[in-house]
């Protein structure tokens, strides 16, 4: 086994060195072009970061490109102590939690019952479903709609919306027709397994590709709404992280007043004092990071889960 190894090694090495100039040059190529890819997407996020810790004058100025210079992590201390700003977050990352979760679990479920061929006007539901896709009723009746329920100034108006996706549904229901045989269904029901028990027994683990693909669609949709704050959301105990950001964002520069009232006056200070552009860049690496961090979860079942369908057989 060993020597079949060793054998099988060595034939891949051999493969790798009789690379003709042309390959090899396409190699090249293909490296460079990518890590120059990657360097861009990268370099935004980088850019923000470092003129968040440097010197805010300095930044101000533009002159931070590459490397921070009197780095500092004042800019994030003083944006954190902006007033509500915890109870925002909170509320934030409840949405998010609750939301996230609801709208996997019903776009899952109503995904599922999608491929039962024995579900009665199962082709007209679909058809309906995706009919909300391209017709809509405008932000008025929603807003009518939704006082009519009494989700203004509620906090269900952040997670009811959202639960039901056709977008949501379509994925699913392709990645149960072409990745979950039908057999193991016909097999549970023989034994006496319900719907539900099919569902969650049998399919729902079996969806976690998908699932998981929809989860980072949800919390992120969820994590960077503020717009229905603005139309639906009065009451500040409902206030999201985004929406109080954003308020701030508008009003940056009398921002900058307010958290740097109180300091003492002098150039050892100076470099630490909010600017507008200080708070900016600030809130915008607030923002981002809870992405950053989740995302690396759900990564691995991305790419299957929103591939899967798109060759069939």
């Amino acid at each position: 086994m060993n020597i079949k190894l060793n054998k099988g090694s060595k034939l891949q090495g051999d493969k790798k060195e009789n690379l003709s100039p042309s390959e090899k040059v396409f190699n090249v190529f293909n490296y460079l072009f990518f890590i120059s890819f990657m360097l861009l997407c990268v370099y935004p996020f980088y850019y923000i970061f470092i003129n968040t810790i440097s010197d805010n004058v300095l930044s101000a100025r533009g002159m931070i490109r590459f490397i921070p210079q009197g780095i500092h992590f004042g800019n994030y201390i003083q944006v954190l102590q902006i007033p509500n700003i915890y109870h925002a977050l909170m509320i934030s990352v409840l949405r998010t939690v609750i939301g996230t979760l609801l709208t996997v679990l019903v776009s899952g479920f109503l995904g599922f019952m999608m491929t039962q061929r024995k579900m009665w006007m199962r082709t007209f539901v679909y058809r309906y479903f995706i009919t909300t896709m391209y017709v809509g009723g405008g932000i008025i009746p929603v807003y009518l709609l939704f006082n009519q329920l009494g989700l203004l100034d509620n906090f269900l108006v952040y997670i009811i919306p959202g639960m039901v996706s056709a977008f949501n549904m379509i994925l699913v229901k392709t990645y149960v027709e072409n990745s979950i045989p039908h057999e193991l269904q016909e097999s549970a029901e023989m034994d006496g397994a319900g719907i539900g028990t099919v569902f969650f027994k049998i399919a729902f683990p079996l969806m976690m590709p998908i699932l998981a693909t929809l989860a980072i669609f949800s919390a992120v949709g969820q994590w960077n709404s503020f717009m229905d704050t603005v139309i639906y959301v009065t009451k500040e105990d409902l206030h999201t992280l985004q929406y109080v950001l954003y308020r701030y964002l508008s009003q940056a520069t009398a921002l900058a007043n307010i958290v740097n009232s109180g300091t003492v006056s002098g150039e050892e200070v100076s470099a630490n004092m909010q600017t507008a552009q200080s708070i900016k860049l600030t809130v915008t690496m607030i923002v981002v990071i809870p992405i950053f961090l989740v995302y690396p979860f759900f990564q691995r079942f991305f790419v299957k889960g929103i591939m899967i369908g798109a060759v069939k057989g």
